[in-house]
């Protein structure tokens, strides 16, 4: 049974998002728990206020950026393949995931997030921070999620 291309896109899309959404609790801790990282010995209640002041993440630029995937990933890859990780099993909702990441690393995307994050960045307050201080971020979340799907493979 050959499943339709657009059910496939749409598998492959919700895949990707249901593991970038967080709700806004989440997204504080993680915030408060990279600043740690990156910025040792800081206040933490200096690193909350900071955590709530970063806005979020667009999830327009995480739907651009998952469209593009869907896009290069359907181009790229035979449609009887992207069938075979499309039967939700774990391991194959992980492969997507991590095939995503992959996408992620590629230099063209690298610079398009760059781009697309200091236009945010722009957009919101008027200087580069936001959008460099959003590109950190992301490549650690991106780092950490490619570490827990790794983990996940090697069970």
């Amino acid at each position: 049974m050959t499943m339709p291309e657009t059910s496939m896109q749409e598998h492959v899309r919700s895949v990707v998002l249901e593991r970038l959404d967080q709700d806004a609790d989440k997204r504080t801790e993680a915030l408060t728990e990279f600043f740690g990282v990156t910025m040792s010995g800081a206040d933490t209640v200096a690193m909350d206020k900071l955590a709530d002041l970063v806005p979020p993440l667009l999830p327009k630029l995480y739907e651009k950026w998952v469209g593009m995937f869907v896009e290069r990933f359907f181009e790229t890859v035979p449609k009887e393949q992207i069938e075979l990780l499309c039967d939700g099993s774990d391991e194959n909702n992980a492969a997507i995931l991590l095939i995503y990441l992959m996408f992620l690393e590629s230099q063209r995307m690298e610079d398009q997030i760059d781009k697309d994050l200091k236009e945010y960045g722009l957009s919101m307050t008027g200087a580069d921070d936001t959008g460099d201080l959003a590109s950190s971020y992301i490549r650690a979340k991106m780092t950490q999620l490619g570490k827990t799907i790794k983990k996940q493979g090697d069970n």
